[in-house]
């Protein structure tokens, strides 16, 4: 135990070091929210590396990848659409950004659609859907603590010390904003997704050398995919992987990455750096996954692989290092996380209905992150049985902002009316399908709940496009808008003074 937790502590003690190291540039919302929009592509490829990519896939996904085989390549497939996304969404998204002083991504759903209570609709939903994801990440380091005790610590107290330490961790998060976030990511990034494949690399080479486990001894259902009979459905696995790429960018603390680069190149190049080192990452982490389902014990505990390989192939220093890459994949989802929702609140919920200084609104914002960090470590430390269900059926209804997003970006047609009300009751039709049609619908060839959901979401954003007609006003306010943002020479410097949908900037 000496060495495994004393690896978390070194770790834990750097990150405090480099956090302590920096220093923000100004006191203005802007700087507190998106870092004042002065990120390279490295910090931005890394901080998106970070936030995407929790510490659950090395628990989750490695072990669907022992259990079920290459059926969990879907997840590489949806991740690297969702960084060409990335790349598709870069100009519109932060020339507005820049141009009228955006902070989160109600902000620009306010913007697009001229609608102060979009703002509310859109932020309510992303915060109401990440908080069981919040939890079930606080809940993993009980795991991997209980691991690292070797079995000392009972999944219990494991968990309350697992909540304790990403707990401890958010001081920092609130105290510094997103600046903190992405310079910590860095570091984060680093030991979870380069250092995190160097050792799988490696573990794939000890099965295969030591163990005489490849690819060619699995057996042949770890190479099934659902065919077009198959019990799920034929759009099954589409409906996952769609879903998948056009929810990334639907959490809230994914798209404000796209606010925090310092010009639409950076944001350019880092999802070109985000393209191979996530094509390394998840071919090492899947390959591994299914490889190691041959270990002993792994069978019986798939979910357990990473800690089972690592102790089995290096003992107690490299479960330990195994440990420490976990609780940096972990902090940098959860430091995301609260960050955008803390933003959130203080922007879109409160600021969006009464006038608040910068200061006040840095304020409401880290409130707002304290009161969620206590919740969430308070929640992941009680027995709740369906948190998971609960959390699948937040991602169904998250997604739903995907319609009024991308075809607001891309589409002038779209109004507020067709925005908010796809958007409600895209959410609620996701909900009630998957509480009742867990996993997939049968009755619709397979297709998830949130899948089905988007259809209908669409359906009613489009009707309604045709059936109100934008006045001759909001036609031009919305022209105006798309001509800043295709202007290839022209990049806004400044706040353009135009007229602000919603409530003003404050000062």
């Amino acid at each position: 135990m000496i060495i495994t937790f004393g690896s978390i502590a070194l770790f834990f003690a750097l990150i405090i070091y480099i956090l302590h190291r920096i220093k923000q540039t100004d006191d203005s919302f802007t700087e507190y929210a998106v870092a004042g929009r002065s990120f390279g592509a490295k910090y931005q490829a890394m901080s998106f590396l970070n936030t995407w990519y929790p510490g659950s896939m090395f628990t989750a996904f490695a072990g669907m990848a022992a259990a079920s085989g290459v059926i969990s390549f879907y997840v590489l497939t949806y991740s690297l659409l969702t960084v060409v996304l990335m790349y598709i969404m870069a100009r519109p998204v932060w020339i507005w950004g820049k141009a009228f002083d955006l902070r989160t991504q109600p902000d620009l759903f306010a913007l697009r659609y001229n609608s102060q209570h979009i703002r509310t609709v859109t932020a309510v939903i992303g915060i109401l859907s990440g908080i069981p994801w919040l939890i079930l990440g606080m809940q993993a380091l009980g795991v991997m603590f209980v691991y690292l005790s070797f079995g000392s610590l009972s999944y219990s107290l494991a968990v309350i010390l697992g909540v304790v330490v990403i707990a401890v961790r958010q001081f920092w998060t609130v105290r510094l904003g997103m600046r903190g976030v992405v310079v910590s990511d860095m570091f984060q990034g680093i030991v979870a997704y380069i250092i995190g494949s160097a050792i799988m690399v490696g573990l794939i080479a000890w099965m295969i050398g030591t163990k005489d486990i490849s690819l060619n001894s699995l057996g042949t259902d770890k190479f099934s995919i659902p065919s077009i009979d198959s019990e799920q459905g034929p759009l099954w696995l589409f409906s996952l992987v769609l879903t998948g790429a056009i929810g990334g960018w639907c959490w809230p603390y994914i798209f404000v990455r796209l606010f925090t680069a310092d010009g639409v190149q950076s944001l350019k190049k880092s999802a070109a750096i985000a393209v191979p080192l996530s094509l390394l990452f998840g071919i090492s982490l899947l390959i591994f996954g299914m490889l190691a389902s041959q270990l002993p014990s792994v069978g019986e505990h798939a979910e357990d692989v990473w800690f089972i390989a690592t102790e089995q192939a290096g003992g107690a220093l490299l479960l330990g290092i195994a440990g420490v890459i976990v609780l940096a994949a972990t902090m940098g989802h959860t430091d995301g996380n609260i960050q955008a929702y803390g933003a959130q609140i203080a922007n879109d919920l409160i600021g969006n209905y009464w006038s608040l200084t910068q200061r006040q609104l840095i304020i409401i914002a880290k409130i707002g992150m304290v009161i969620l960090t206590a919740v969430s470590a308070w929640l992941a430390t009680l027995t709740l049985p369906a948190l998971f269900a609960l959390a699948v059926m937040a991602y169904q209804g998250i997604i739903q902002i995907a319609v009024p997003q991308f075809m607001g970006l891309f589409w002038k047609r779209g109004n507020k009316q067709g925005a908010i009300a796809g958007m409600v009751i895209g959410f609620a039709t996701a909900v009630i399908l998957e509480f009742n049609f867990p996993e997939s619908l049968p009755w619709a060839y397979g297709l998830t709940s949130g899948a089905l959901a988007l259809t209908v979401n669409f359906t009613v954003y489009v009707a309604l496009a045709y059936l109100i007609p934008h006045s001759k006003d909001e036609e031009k306010r919305i022209e105006e808008l798309f001509q800043i943002a295709g202007d290839q020479h022209n990049v806004p410097t400044t706040i353009v003074n135009t007229s602000q949908p919603t409530s003003d900037r404050t000062s």
